[in-house]
Protein backbone atom coordinates (compact mmCIF):
# COMPACT_ATOMS: atom_id res chain seq x y z
CA UNK A 1 0.00 0.00 0.00
CA UNK A 2 0.97 3.69 0.02
CA UNK A 3 -0.71 6.96 0.98
CA UNK A 4 -2.02 9.89 -1.03
CA UNK A 5 -1.39 13.22 0.68
CA UNK A 6 -4.33 15.49 -0.10
CA UNK A 7 -5.69 18.82 1.11
CA UNK A 8 -8.93 20.72 1.08
CA UNK A 9 -7.33 23.38 -1.17
CA UNK A 10 -4.03 24.68 -2.49
CA UNK A 11 -1.90 26.01 0.34
CA UNK A 12 -3.27 23.65 2.98
CA UNK A 13 0.20 22.23 3.59
CA UNK A 14 0.42 19.13 1.37
CA UNK A 15 4.00 19.80 0.30
CA UNK A 16 5.23 20.55 3.83
CA UNK A 17 3.62 17.36 5.13
CA UNK A 18 4.97 15.32 2.22
CA UNK A 19 8.53 16.58 2.59
CA UNK A 20 8.43 16.08 6.36
CA UNK A 21 7.30 12.47 5.95
CA UNK A 22 9.93 11.81 3.29
CA UNK A 23 12.69 13.42 5.36
CA UNK A 24 11.89 11.31 8.41
CA UNK A 25 11.77 8.07 6.44
CA UNK A 26 15.07 8.82 4.72
CA UNK A 27 16.68 9.71 8.04
CA UNK A 28 15.75 6.22 9.21
CA UNK A 29 17.65 4.77 6.27
CA UNK A 30 14.58 3.60 4.35
CA UNK A 31 14.11 3.59 0.58
CA UNK A 32 11.19 5.76 -0.43
CA UNK A 33 9.59 6.46 -3.80
CA UNK A 34 7.50 9.59 -4.16
CA UNK A 35 4.96 10.61 -6.77
CA UNK A 36 3.21 13.86 -7.63
CA UNK A 37 -0.28 14.17 -9.06
CA UNK A 38 -0.50 16.56 -11.98
CA UNK A 39 1.91 18.37 -14.27
CA UNK A 40 3.98 20.20 -11.64
CA UNK A 41 7.79 20.26 -11.89
CA UNK A 42 8.82 22.13 -8.74
CA UNK A 43 7.37 19.97 -5.96
CA UNK A 44 9.01 16.87 -7.48
CA UNK A 45 12.38 18.65 -7.25
CA UNK A 46 11.96 18.86 -3.48
CA UNK A 47 10.93 15.22 -3.31
CA UNK A 48 14.03 14.18 -5.25
CA UNK A 49 16.26 16.40 -3.13
CA UNK A 50 15.09 14.54 -0.03
CA UNK A 51 14.89 10.97 -1.32
CA UNK A 52 17.71 10.90 -3.85
CA UNK A 53 15.29 9.27 -6.31
CA UNK A 54 13.42 10.95 -9.18
CA UNK A 55 9.83 11.77 -8.30
CA UNK A 56 7.34 10.50 -10.87
CA UNK A 57 4.38 12.55 -12.11
CA UNK A 58 1.00 10.84 -12.24
CA UNK A 59 -1.14 12.76 -14.72
CA UNK A 60 -3.90 10.99 -16.66
CA UNK A 61 -4.43 14.03 -18.90
CA UNK A 62 -0.83 14.24 -20.11
CA UNK A 63 -0.52 10.43 -20.27
CA UNK A 64 -3.47 8.09 -19.57
CA UNK A 65 -5.16 6.26 -16.72
CA UNK A 66 -3.34 3.05 -17.59
CA UNK A 67 0.01 4.80 -17.67
CA UNK A 68 -0.63 6.25 -14.22
CA UNK A 69 -1.23 2.77 -12.79
CA UNK A 70 1.66 1.27 -14.70
CA UNK A 71 4.08 4.01 -13.62
CA UNK A 72 3.10 3.68 -9.97
CA UNK A 73 3.32 -0.11 -9.97
CA UNK A 74 6.70 -0.14 -11.67
CA UNK A 75 8.39 2.36 -9.39
CA UNK A 76 7.43 0.81 -6.07
CA UNK A 77 9.04 -2.53 -6.90
CA UNK A 78 12.36 -1.86 -5.14
CA UNK A 79 11.41 0.46 -2.26
CA UNK A 80 10.21 0.10 1.31
CA UNK A 81 7.72 2.97 1.36
CA UNK A 82 5.82 5.12 -1.11
CA UNK A 83 3.63 8.18 -1.04
CA UNK A 84 1.79 10.36 -3.53
CA UNK A 85 1.48 14.11 -3.12
CA UNK A 86 -1.80 15.43 -4.49
CA UNK A 87 -2.57 18.58 -6.43
CA UNK A 88 -4.77 21.52 -5.37
CA UNK A 89 -7.86 20.45 -3.40
CA UNK A 90 -8.81 16.79 -3.23
CA UNK A 91 -11.52 16.96 -5.90
CA UNK A 92 -10.04 19.70 -8.11
CA UNK A 93 -9.46 18.47 -11.65
CA UNK A 94 -10.86 18.97 -15.13
CA UNK A 95 -14.34 18.26 -16.42
CA UNK A 96 -15.17 14.58 -16.93
CA UNK A 97 -17.23 15.42 -20.02
CA UNK A 98 -14.17 16.95 -21.64
CA UNK A 99 -12.12 13.78 -21.25
CA UNK A 100 -14.81 11.59 -22.73
CA UNK A 101 -15.20 13.59 -25.93
CA UNK A 102 -12.90 12.94 -28.80
CA UNK A 103 -9.87 11.36 -27.18
CA UNK A 104 -8.62 8.12 -28.67
CA UNK A 105 -5.90 6.68 -26.47
CA UNK A 106 -4.14 3.42 -27.21
CA UNK A 107 -3.27 3.16 -23.51
CA UNK A 108 -6.84 3.68 -22.35
CA UNK A 109 -8.22 1.58 -19.52
CA UNK A 110 -11.84 1.01 -20.50
CA UNK A 111 -12.69 -1.31 -17.62
CA UNK A 112 -11.42 1.14 -15.02
CA UNK A 113 -13.34 3.97 -16.65
CA UNK A 114 -16.58 1.97 -16.62
CA UNK A 115 -16.13 0.86 -13.02
CA UNK A 116 -15.10 4.33 -11.97
CA UNK A 117 -18.20 5.85 -13.50
CA UNK A 118 -20.45 3.13 -12.09
CA UNK A 119 -19.08 3.24 -8.56
CA UNK A 120 -18.83 7.00 -8.21
CA UNK A 121 -22.47 7.19 -7.10
CA UNK A 122 -24.29 10.50 -7.18
CA UNK A 123 -21.06 12.48 -7.06
CA UNK A 124 -18.25 12.38 -9.56
CA UNK A 125 -14.54 12.96 -9.19
CA UNK A 126 -13.09 15.56 -11.50
CA UNK A 127 -10.80 13.94 -14.01
CA UNK A 128 -7.08 14.03 -13.09
CA UNK A 129 -7.81 15.25 -9.56
CA UNK A 130 -6.07 13.84 -6.52
CA UNK A 131 -9.24 11.89 -5.75
CA UNK A 132 -9.27 10.40 -9.25
CA UNK A 133 -5.66 9.19 -8.95
CA UNK A 134 -6.29 7.82 -5.46
CA UNK A 135 -9.25 5.91 -6.89
CA UNK A 136 -7.25 4.59 -9.84
CA UNK A 137 -4.48 3.32 -7.57
CA UNK A 138 -6.86 2.13 -4.83
CA UNK A 139 -4.93 4.09 -2.19
CA UNK A 140 -6.17 5.70 1.02
CA UNK A 141 -6.01 9.45 1.53
CA UNK A 142 -4.19 11.24 4.33
CA UNK A 143 -6.13 14.49 4.44
CA UNK A 144 -4.39 17.74 5.42
CA UNK A 145 -6.51 20.56 6.82
CA UNK A 146 -5.27 24.11 7.39
CA UNK A 147 -6.64 24.78 10.87
CA UNK A 148 -5.26 28.30 11.27
CA UNK A 149 -8.73 29.89 11.15
CA UNK A 150 -10.85 26.97 12.33
CA UNK A 151 -12.14 25.34 15.46
CA UNK A 152 -15.43 23.44 15.42
CA UNK A 153 -15.85 23.86 11.65
CA UNK A 154 -12.99 21.45 11.11
CA UNK A 155 -15.47 18.61 11.64
CA UNK A 156 -17.76 19.85 8.87
CA UNK A 157 -14.81 20.05 6.47
CA UNK A 158 -13.54 16.57 7.33
CA UNK A 159 -17.03 15.04 7.22
CA UNK A 160 -17.88 16.75 3.94
CA UNK A 161 -14.75 15.60 2.14
CA UNK A 162 -14.96 12.06 3.48
CA UNK A 163 -18.63 11.62 2.61
CA UNK A 164 -18.52 13.40 -0.77
CA UNK A 165 -17.74 10.06 -2.39
CA UNK A 166 -17.94 6.98 -0.16
CA UNK A 167 -15.78 4.95 -2.58
CA UNK A 168 -12.75 7.00 -1.62
CA UNK A 169 -10.85 5.64 1.39
CA UNK A 170 -9.62 8.00 4.13
CA UNK A 171 -6.70 6.88 6.30
CA UNK A 172 -6.90 9.86 8.62
CA UNK A 173 -6.20 13.54 9.11
CA UNK A 174 -3.24 15.85 9.54
CA UNK A 175 -4.10 19.04 11.38
CA UNK A 176 -1.81 21.77 10.09
CA UNK A 177 -1.00 25.22 11.53
CA UNK A 178 -2.41 24.48 14.95
CA UNK A 179 -1.89 27.54 17.15
CA UNK A 180 -1.85 26.20 20.71
CA UNK A 181 -2.74 23.32 23.02
CA UNK A 182 -6.14 24.89 23.60
CA UNK A 183 -6.69 25.18 19.85
CA UNK A 184 -5.77 21.52 19.40
CA UNK A 185 -8.19 20.51 22.15
CA UNK A 186 -11.06 22.33 20.38
CA UNK A 187 -10.20 20.62 17.10
CA UNK A 188 -9.98 17.18 18.68
CA UNK A 189 -13.30 17.61 20.47
CA UNK A 190 -15.02 18.63 17.25
CA UNK A 191 -13.58 15.70 15.30
CA UNK A 192 -14.20 13.00 17.91
CA UNK A 193 -17.69 11.97 16.67
CA UNK A 194 -16.31 11.27 13.19
CA UNK A 195 -14.03 8.43 14.34
CA UNK A 196 -11.47 9.62 11.82
CA UNK A 197 -7.91 9.13 13.15
CA UNK A 198 -5.73 12.20 13.64
CA UNK A 199 -2.38 10.93 12.37
CA UNK A 200 -0.46 14.16 12.55
CA UNK A 201 -0.48 17.59 14.17
CA UNK A 202 1.78 20.38 12.90
CA UNK A 203 2.01 23.57 14.92
CA UNK A 204 2.05 26.97 13.28
CA UNK A 205 5.68 27.73 12.44
CA UNK A 206 6.71 30.16 9.73
CA UNK A 207 10.30 28.90 9.96
CA UNK A 208 9.40 25.69 8.10
CA UNK A 209 7.78 27.41 5.13
CA UNK A 210 9.40 27.29 1.68
CA UNK A 211 9.66 30.64 -0.17
CA UNK A 212 7.85 31.12 -3.46
CA UNK A 213 7.70 33.46 -6.45
CA UNK A 214 5.62 34.01 -9.59
CA UNK A 215 5.25 30.36 -10.67
CA UNK A 216 5.13 28.72 -7.24
CA UNK A 217 7.84 27.51 -4.89
CA UNK A 218 11.43 28.52 -5.55
CA UNK A 219 13.18 25.40 -6.92
CA UNK A 220 15.28 23.35 -4.51
CA UNK A 221 18.53 24.09 -6.35
CA UNK A 222 18.20 27.81 -5.61
CA UNK A 223 17.80 27.45 -1.83
CA UNK A 224 21.25 27.35 -0.17
CA UNK A 225 19.90 26.49 3.29
CA UNK A 226 17.59 23.72 2.15
CA UNK A 227 19.54 20.97 3.93
CA UNK A 228 18.95 22.70 7.26
CA UNK A 229 15.25 23.17 6.48
CA UNK A 230 14.89 19.49 5.58
CA UNK A 231 16.61 18.47 8.83
CA UNK A 232 14.18 20.63 10.75
CA UNK A 233 11.24 19.04 8.96
CA UNK A 234 12.58 15.58 9.79
CA UNK A 235 12.84 16.61 13.46
CA UNK A 236 9.29 17.95 13.30
CA UNK A 237 7.98 14.79 11.67
CA UNK A 238 9.51 12.59 14.36
CA UNK A 239 7.28 14.14 17.03
CA UNK A 240 4.29 15.31 14.99
CA UNK A 241 3.02 12.10 13.38
CA UNK A 242 1.60 8.86 14.70
CA UNK A 243 4.24 6.64 13.15
CA UNK A 244 2.85 3.46 14.65
CA UNK A 245 -0.21 3.87 12.45
CA UNK A 246 1.48 5.62 9.52
CA UNK A 247 4.31 3.20 8.76
CA UNK A 248 2.07 0.26 7.79
CA UNK A 249 0.00 2.58 5.61
CA UNK A 250 3.08 3.91 3.82
CA UNK A 251 4.64 0.50 3.22
CA UNK A 252 4.94 -0.30 -0.48
CA UNK A 253 3.18 -3.49 -1.56
CA UNK A 254 5.38 -5.06 -4.21
CA UNK A 255 4.73 -8.77 -4.22
CA UNK A 256 3.90 -8.83 -7.92
CA UNK A 257 6.49 -9.32 -10.65
CA UNK A 258 6.59 -7.27 -13.81
CA UNK A 259 4.80 -9.94 -15.82
CA UNK A 260 1.96 -10.06 -13.30
CA UNK A 261 1.67 -6.29 -13.38
CA UNK A 262 1.50 -6.32 -17.14
CA UNK A 263 -1.25 -8.88 -17.02
CA UNK A 264 -3.22 -7.16 -14.31
CA UNK A 265 -3.26 -3.82 -16.05
CA UNK A 266 -3.83 -5.17 -19.53
CA UNK A 267 -0.71 -3.61 -21.01
CA UNK A 268 0.86 -4.64 -24.29
CA UNK A 269 3.62 -7.13 -23.63
CA UNK A 270 7.15 -6.09 -24.49
CA UNK A 271 6.86 -2.39 -23.69
CA UNK A 272 8.35 -2.55 -20.22
CA UNK A 273 11.63 -4.08 -19.23
CA UNK A 274 12.09 -6.27 -16.18
CA UNK A 275 14.72 -3.98 -14.68
CA UNK A 276 14.50 -0.54 -16.21
CA UNK A 277 11.79 2.02 -15.53
CA UNK A 278 10.94 3.04 -19.02
CA UNK A 279 8.42 2.16 -21.67
CA UNK A 280 10.43 0.95 -24.64
CA UNK A 281 8.92 -0.89 -27.55
CA UNK A 282 11.64 0.13 -29.99
CA UNK A 283 14.93 -0.93 -28.41
CA UNK A 284 18.22 0.94 -28.08
CA UNK A 285 18.44 1.83 -31.75
CA UNK A 286 19.53 5.48 -31.71
CA UNK A 287 23.21 5.95 -30.88
CA UNK A 288 23.16 9.74 -30.66
CA UNK A 289 24.28 12.30 -28.08
CA UNK A 290 21.68 14.82 -26.93
CA UNK A 291 22.72 17.98 -25.09
CA UNK A 292 20.16 18.58 -22.33
CA UNK A 293 20.26 22.06 -20.78
CA UNK A 294 19.96 21.59 -17.03
CA UNK A 295 20.83 24.28 -14.51
CA UNK A 296 19.07 26.91 -12.40
CA UNK A 297 17.48 28.46 -15.50
CA UNK A 298 16.37 25.21 -17.17
CA UNK A 299 15.21 22.45 -14.85
CA UNK A 300 11.62 21.57 -15.78
CA UNK A 301 11.92 18.00 -17.04
CA UNK A 302 9.77 14.92 -16.52
CA UNK A 303 12.14 12.14 -15.54
CA UNK A 304 10.15 9.73 -17.70
CA UNK A 305 11.03 11.82 -20.77
CA UNK A 306 14.74 11.63 -20.00
CA UNK A 307 14.47 7.91 -19.28
CA UNK A 308 12.76 7.31 -22.60
CA UNK A 309 15.54 9.04 -24.51
CA UNK A 310 18.14 6.86 -22.79
CA UNK A 311 16.13 3.67 -23.26
CA UNK A 312 15.93 4.45 -26.95
CA UNK A 313 19.73 4.58 -27.03
CA UNK A 314 20.53 8.27 -26.63
CA UNK A 315 23.40 9.44 -24.48
CA UNK A 316 22.30 12.50 -22.52
CA UNK A 317 24.90 15.21 -22.02
CA UNK A 318 23.78 17.59 -19.28
CA UNK A 319 25.19 21.08 -19.55
CA UNK A 320 24.55 24.67 -18.44
CA UNK A 321 23.79 27.54 -20.83
CA UNK A 322 24.04 29.68 -17.70
CA UNK A 323 27.48 28.70 -16.39
CA UNK A 324 29.37 26.74 -19.04
CA UNK A 325 31.90 28.42 -21.29
CA UNK A 326 32.17 25.55 -23.78
CA UNK A 327 29.37 24.10 -25.89
CA UNK A 328 29.02 20.29 -25.58
CA UNK A 329 31.05 18.49 -28.22
CA UNK A 330 29.90 15.80 -30.62
CA UNK A 331 26.17 16.18 -30.00
CA UNK A 332 23.45 15.58 -32.58
CA UNK A 333 20.48 17.21 -30.83
CA UNK A 334 19.48 19.87 -28.30
CA UNK A 335 16.81 19.69 -25.58
CA UNK A 336 15.85 22.84 -23.66
CA UNK A 337 13.29 22.27 -20.91
CA UNK A 338 11.32 24.90 -19.09
CA UNK A 339 12.40 26.81 -16.03
CA UNK A 340 13.13 30.40 -15.10
CA UNK A 341 15.22 32.02 -17.84
CA UNK A 342 13.56 35.34 -16.98
CA UNK A 343 15.12 35.26 -13.51
CA UNK A 344 18.57 34.62 -14.98
CA UNK A 345 18.15 36.57 -18.22
CA UNK A 346 21.09 38.90 -17.59
CA UNK A 347 23.53 36.05 -16.99
CA UNK A 348 22.17 33.94 -19.86
CA UNK A 349 22.48 36.92 -22.16
CA UNK A 350 25.99 37.66 -20.91
CA UNK A 351 27.19 34.18 -21.85
CA UNK A 352 27.75 35.30 -25.44
CA UNK A 353 29.99 32.38 -26.41
CA UNK A 354 27.27 29.89 -25.55
CA UNK A 355 24.48 31.89 -27.20
CA UNK A 356 26.50 32.10 -30.39
CA UNK A 357 27.33 28.39 -30.28
CA UNK A 358 23.67 27.43 -29.83
CA UNK A 359 22.64 29.69 -32.70
CA UNK A 360 25.30 28.22 -35.00
CA UNK A 361 24.29 24.67 -34.10
CA UNK A 362 20.62 25.35 -34.81
CA UNK A 363 21.23 27.17 -38.09
CA UNK A 364 23.47 24.29 -39.16
CA UNK A 365 20.40 22.04 -38.94
CA UNK A 366 20.73 20.44 -35.48
CA UNK A 367 17.31 19.13 -34.32
CA UNK A 368 16.21 21.07 -31.26
CA UNK A 369 13.30 20.59 -28.87
CA UNK A 370 12.43 23.52 -26.58
CA UNK A 371 9.58 23.89 -24.09
CA UNK A 372 8.39 27.15 -22.51
CA UNK A 373 11.57 28.54 -20.89
CA UNK A 374 13.57 26.89 -23.64
CA UNK A 375 11.43 28.69 -26.22
CA UNK A 376 12.06 31.99 -24.42
CA UNK A 377 15.83 31.46 -24.52
CA UNK A 378 15.76 30.90 -28.29
CA UNK A 379 13.95 34.21 -28.91
CA UNK A 380 15.66 37.41 -30.05
CA UNK A 381 15.33 38.72 -26.50
CA UNK A 382 13.80 38.20 -23.06
CA UNK A 383 12.11 41.22 -21.46
CA UNK A 384 12.20 40.77 -17.69
CA UNK A 385 9.71 41.99 -15.05
CA UNK A 386 11.53 45.35 -14.87
CA UNK A 387 11.06 45.89 -18.58
CA UNK A 388 14.75 45.37 -19.37
CA UNK A 389 15.42 43.56 -22.64
CA UNK A 390 18.21 40.97 -22.67
CA UNK A 391 19.46 39.45 -25.95
CA UNK A 392 18.61 35.78 -26.43
CA UNK A 393 19.91 33.20 -28.85
CA UNK A 394 18.18 34.94 -31.74
CA UNK A 395 16.74 31.94 -33.57
CA UNK A 396 13.08 32.92 -33.17
CA UNK A 397 12.21 36.37 -34.49
CA UNK A 398 10.18 37.45 -31.49
CA UNK A 399 10.67 38.57 -27.90
CA UNK A 400 9.44 36.84 -24.74
CA UNK A 401 8.11 39.57 -22.48
CA UNK A 402 7.16 38.99 -18.85
CA UNK A 403 3.80 40.23 -17.63
CA UNK A 404 1.29 39.93 -14.81
CA UNK A 405 -1.10 37.61 -16.64
CA UNK A 406 -0.71 33.92 -15.84
CA UNK A 407 -1.39 31.47 -18.66
CA UNK A 408 -2.26 28.17 -17.03
CA UNK A 409 -3.98 24.96 -17.96
CA UNK A 410 -4.13 21.79 -20.00
CA UNK A 411 -4.19 22.11 -23.76
CA UNK A 412 -5.27 19.87 -26.60
CA UNK A 413 -3.18 20.48 -29.70
CA UNK A 414 -2.97 19.20 -33.26
CA UNK A 415 0.23 19.51 -35.26
CA UNK A 416 -0.44 21.43 -38.46
CA UNK A 417 2.87 20.44 -40.06
CA UNK A 418 5.84 18.17 -39.57
CA UNK A 419 8.45 19.09 -36.98
CA UNK A 420 11.43 17.41 -35.37
CA UNK A 421 9.13 15.66 -32.85
CA UNK A 422 5.71 15.43 -34.52
CA UNK A 423 4.16 14.77 -37.89
CA UNK A 424 1.24 16.72 -39.31
CA UNK A 425 -2.13 15.88 -37.70
CA UNK A 426 -0.56 14.33 -34.59
CA UNK A 427 -2.69 15.04 -31.51
CA UNK A 428 -1.06 15.76 -28.16
CA UNK A 429 -2.18 16.87 -24.72
CA UNK A 430 0.10 19.33 -22.99
CA UNK A 431 0.23 21.88 -20.20
CA UNK A 432 0.98 25.60 -20.17
CA UNK A 433 2.22 27.54 -17.14
CA UNK A 434 3.90 30.89 -17.79
CA UNK A 435 3.71 34.64 -17.29
CA UNK A 436 5.49 35.59 -20.48
CA UNK A 437 4.02 36.23 -23.90
CA UNK A 438 5.55 36.52 -27.34
CA UNK A 439 5.54 39.97 -28.95
CA UNK A 440 5.32 38.42 -32.42
CA UNK A 441 3.33 35.24 -32.96
CA UNK A 442 4.59 32.54 -35.35
CA UNK A 443 3.56 32.99 -38.97
CA UNK A 444 3.88 29.27 -39.65
CA UNK A 445 2.89 27.66 -36.33
CA UNK A 446 3.51 24.11 -35.21
CA UNK A 447 0.13 23.61 -33.49
CA UNK A 448 -3.46 24.54 -33.43
CA UNK A 449 -4.23 24.53 -29.71
CA UNK A 450 -7.39 24.59 -27.59
CA UNK A 451 -8.05 24.72 -23.89
CA UNK A 452 -8.40 21.09 -22.85
CA UNK A 453 -11.85 19.80 -23.75
CA UNK A 454 -12.89 22.97 -25.60
CA UNK A 455 -12.08 21.82 -29.12
CA UNK A 456 -15.02 22.71 -31.32
CA UNK A 457 -16.34 25.20 -28.76
CA UNK A 458 -13.68 27.91 -29.05
CA UNK A 459 -11.39 29.08 -31.80
CA UNK A 460 -8.01 27.39 -32.04
CA UNK A 461 -4.88 29.32 -31.10
CA UNK A 462 -1.85 29.17 -33.41
CA UNK A 463 1.08 28.08 -31.25
CA UNK A 464 4.66 26.91 -31.52
CA UNK A 465 7.63 27.83 -33.69
CA UNK A 466 9.37 25.72 -36.28
CA UNK A 467 12.61 27.18 -37.65
CA UNK A 468 15.25 24.98 -39.26
CA UNK A 469 14.93 21.77 -37.24
CA UNK A 470 13.56 23.52 -34.13
CA UNK A 471 10.33 22.57 -32.37
CA UNK A 472 9.73 25.33 -29.80
CA UNK A 473 6.47 25.74 -27.91
CA UNK A 474 4.94 26.87 -24.64
CA UNK A 475 3.41 23.40 -24.32
CA UNK A 476 5.00 21.00 -21.83
CA UNK A 477 4.61 17.40 -22.99
CA UNK A 478 4.91 14.17 -21.01
CA UNK A 479 6.03 11.41 -23.38
CA UNK A 480 5.23 8.46 -21.11
CA UNK A 481 2.30 7.19 -23.16
CA UNK A 482 3.79 8.45 -26.44
CA UNK A 483 7.26 6.88 -26.93
CA UNK A 484 6.87 7.62 -30.64
CA UNK A 485 7.58 11.30 -29.92
CA UNK A 486 11.12 10.87 -28.54
CA UNK A 487 11.72 8.14 -31.12
CA UNK A 488 10.94 10.59 -33.94
CA UNK A 489 13.17 13.23 -32.35
CA UNK A 490 16.08 10.83 -32.07
CA UNK A 491 15.53 9.64 -35.64
CA UNK A 492 15.76 13.26 -36.81
CA UNK A 493 18.96 13.68 -34.79
CA UNK A 494 20.46 10.53 -36.30
CA UNK A 495 19.57 11.64 -39.83
CA UNK A 496 20.74 15.24 -39.53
Amino acid sequence: MALVIAGERSGAGKTTVTIALLAYLIRRGLNVQSFKVGPDYIDPMFHAFVTGRPCRNLDPVLTSESYVKKCFSRHIQDVDYALVEGVMGLFDGVSRRNQESGRHDTDFDTDTRINYRKEAGNYDFSFASTAHVAYLLNLPVLFVIDCSRLSGSVAAIAHGFRSFNPELKFAGLVLNRVASDRHLELLQDALKPLNLPILGVLRRDEAVSIPDRHLGLIPAEELPNLHAAIDKLADLAAVSFDWEQLLPLLAATRNEGSEQLLGRHGLPSGIITQKDDVVNCLGKQFGVRIAVARDRAFNFYYQDNLDLLEELGAQLVFWSPLDDSVFPDNVQGLYFGGGFPEVFAQKLSGNVLIRDAVRRAIFSGMPTYAECGGLMYLCDSIVDFDGISWPGVGVLETAAAMGKRLTLGYREAVAVRDSSVLTAFDEVWGHEFHRSHLTVEPSNPVYHSWRYGKRGEVEAVAEGWGVCQVHASYLHLHWGARPDIPARFLQQCADA
